[in-house]
Order: C-alpha cells, then structure tokens, then sequence
C-alpha cells in the first residue's frame, strides 16, 4: 500500500484500503512512536470489520479481544513486555495462527516470534493532526 498522509477524516476509507490489500493476511504489526495514532488506526479496522465493542488499547491486558460478525479480532500491545517469555505465556502462537485478525501494537517487543506473513503498518505523527501511514506484506 502505498505510503500517504492523511488526516483523522480519511481513517475509515484508508482503514477498508488496508483490510483490501491485506487479503488473506490477518496478522497486522503495528510501528510507531508513542501517540502517533496505532490504536486510533486500530479502532477504524475495528469499525470495518463490524466491531461495535468499545477498542482500546490492552496496555495493562495486553491483550483484548473483540467479537466480529466473522469471529473474534485480538488487538495485543506488548509496549510492557519486559522479556519474550511473557509473550509465550499468553500463548501468543493460538493467537497469531488461528488464521483471526491479530492487531499488534510494539512488535518490536517479541522479534523472534513475529509469524513468517504479516502486514507491517507504520504510522508517524506530521504535525497536530496529520499522519504519514504506510503498509507492506511481508
């Protein structure tokens, strides 16, 4: 996906762009500093997928999950982990290989148990209220 700016209006047409070019992708990492909008960009796939949940991030869970008219959806983010270790514990691979949407924020946290195919979004602040996003499957 080509990389672009854009502001907060433009999230739910770039949120369906994403989840199209993805196509049978559900792992989605999630790059970004502190704040510069993983979790917002994470409740407008949300709201694509047809999640009327409440989405937040899972900084003290970890993990949440949401219920999808196709199934559950998990949003993880690891920006606490202090080891791998605590990755295994939550049993990180039923997660990432259940063939469901995985959202990831910090997978910076866990490098060694990143799965082989995943889409790779970095999001940076341009300003107050623009962001540059960009996206690749790997």
């Amino acid at each position: 996906m080509e990389s672009r700016i854009l502001s907060m209006a433009e999230l739910p047409e770039v949120a369906r762009e994403l989840l199209s070019y993805a196509g049978d992708e559900k792992v989605f990492l999630f790059y970004g500093d502190m704040g510069a909008g993983k979790t917002t960009f994470i409740k407008s796939l949300c709201l694509q997928l047809g999640i009327h949940d409440t989405v937040s991030s899972p900084t003290f869970s970890i993990v949440n999950e949401y219920e999808s008219v196709s199934g559950p959806v998990y949003h993880f983010d690891f920006y606490r982990l202090k080891s791998e270790g605590e990755a295994f514990d939550l049993g990180y691979e039923d997660y990432f290989y259940s063939g469901l949407y995985c959202f990831v924020e910090w997978p910076e946290k866990i490098p060694s148990l990143i799965p082989d195919h995943f889409v790779s979004v970095k999001i940076s602040a341009e300003g107050e209220t623009e962001r540059l996003i960009s996206a690749v499957k790997q």
